[in-house]
């Protein structure tokens, strides 16, 4: 790591702060990367002065799909056992967001415990550049924003060039994915499920899968296929699943899941309020990274009960008397897997919010791979909005959704207004944004 200057990191600190003050006096978003992109220029080297504030471990997360969930769970889990921590809440994972959630959260005259960063895949290096974390949780790796990532392996890559970076680093892997692979060290640490049984009847998914290829070449078999290309898989030439170090069985149902979880020989019971397959897998990573710490059964289960989700992650709302459930969709597998959890109550709205931002991706052909099927059963009008909503309007018609119940309205507020006009007290409006979109409604949202 880069040597400290102490007068250009406390100015970077106390710049940051003072930005953020003075978007707060602006009436502007104080929870936006403008604080760290000050600290950053203040201090290029301000992320690596930042870890003389965390007194135990650093703990980063990665990933195409659950990052901010995951380190939400865990950030809950560790301060319910009663721990200090930094945590970049809001989901800005890039060194800005980094920078700009430490710099706000760091006491000058107080260490924190531990510091759970999430981290953007492509940026993940660069952040080992400056910070030297202890544990990296890697969730899972699918097709995410192809003009920013490139294929998979690329991006495999990537955080594979971060974690050689750091040979002490304790990788905790989803062993369920067969495209980690390459990211298995000595210090390595496997989490996965046995068995999911889903209640409702609706077992079957419809993500899109990825051919996945053995080393020899053959692509490999699935004796479980849980969604996507996550499951049991093996190759003919012997190569298979590793058998997880915590290994665990789900029962997911509309609004939750329950999960029985074996570590070291001891069983642990977890029930989690969000729902979604994916969710259990969140889940799962993050009580894996919790016991692995220490931390007691009953005091996750406590962080579970009292967990708030972040904004527009499977986040249930309400304005006024109306139920709203906000879920970010931004690639093929997380759209389906969100499609398949909600779309089974044939009754609710849906409000689907498109952007094209550098944020959320240039390209949005990844709507094609989507499972939008799911929405052809719906009984009432799927509204679509954003720079892109004629995009989803003709993706919703080639997927079988009846052009009359299609109703575009580019602008995000009045979309937002009609489709909460339209929303009776026993309905709930599912809207689907990709992340611009809702950082956007995070707004609107506010002042109705």
């Amino acid at each position: 790591m880069d040597k400290i200057n102490k007068f250009r990191f406390y100015s970077a600190l106390f710049g940051a702060k003072i930005v953020s003050r003075l978007l707060k006096l602006r009436s502007k978003d104080a929870g936006t990367s403008f604080p760290g992109m000050a600290a950053l220029r203040l201090d290029n080297n301000f992320l690596s002065g930042t870890v003389n504030y965390c007194k135990k471990k650093i703990i980063t997360v990665t990933g195409t799909n659950g990052k901010t969930t995951t380190s939400g769970l865990l950030a809950s889990i560790l301060k319910q056992n009663g721990e200090l921590i930094l945590h970049n809440q809001k989901g800005a994972n890039m060194p800005q967001g980094i920078a700009s959630a430490l710099a706000l959260g760091i006491n000058p005259f107080k260490k924190a415990d531990y510091f759970v960063l999430e981290n953007d895949e492509a940026y993940l290096s660069k952040i080992y550049d400056k910070i030297k974390a202890d544990y990296l949780i890697v969730t899972n790796l699918f097709r995410d924003q192809l003009d920013r990532y490139g294929e998979l392996d690329t991006t495999a890559r990537k955080i594979k060039e971060a974690i050689d970076k750091n040979p002490d680093l304790v990788v905790v892997l989803n062993a369920d994915d067969p495209m980690l692979h390459s990211l298995y060290t000595q210090n390595t640490i496997t989490y996965g499920f046995e068995n999911i049984e889903m209640t409702d009847g609706t077992c079957e998914s419809h993500s899109p899968k990825e051919n996945v290829y053995c080393d020899c070449s053959k692509i490999l078999n699935y004796g479980k296929n849980f969604y996507a290309h996550i499951g049991h898989y093996y190759c003919s030439c012997g190569y298979k699943r590793p058998t997880p170090d915590v290994c665990a069985y789900a029962k997911v149902y509309k609004d939750k899941s329950l999960l029985s979880v074996r570590y070291k020989n001891e069983v642990y019971e977890f029930c989690i309020n969000i729902p979604g397959v994916y969710n259990a897998y969140n889940a799962l990573a993050a009580i894996t990274m919790g016991l692995t710490l220490g931390v007691k059964q009953d005091i996750i289960q406590g962080a579970f009960d009292s967990y708030k989700s972040v904004f527009g992650r499977a986040e249930r709302l309400k304005v006024g008397e109306k139920d709203i459930f906000v879920q970010l969709i931004k690639n093929p597998v997380g759209a389906s897997e969100v499609l398949r959890t909600i779309s089974s109550d044939k009754n609710s709205w849906f409000l689907i919010i498109i952007n094209d931002e550098y944020a959320d991706g240039r390209d949005v052909s990844w709507l094609w791979d989507a499972d939008f099927e799911a929405l052809q059963e719906q009984t009432n009008n799927i509204i679509v909005a954003g720079k892109r909503a004629y995009d989803m309007a003709l993706r919703l018609k080639y997927a079988g959704v009846l052009e009359n119940k299609i109703v575009v309205i580019d602008d995000i507020e009045l979309a937002i207004k009609s489709a909460l006009n339209n929303v009776k007290k026993s309905q709930t409006l599912n809207i689907l944004p990709t992340y611009t979109a809702l950082l956007e409604m995070q707004g609107i949202l506010k002042k109705l």
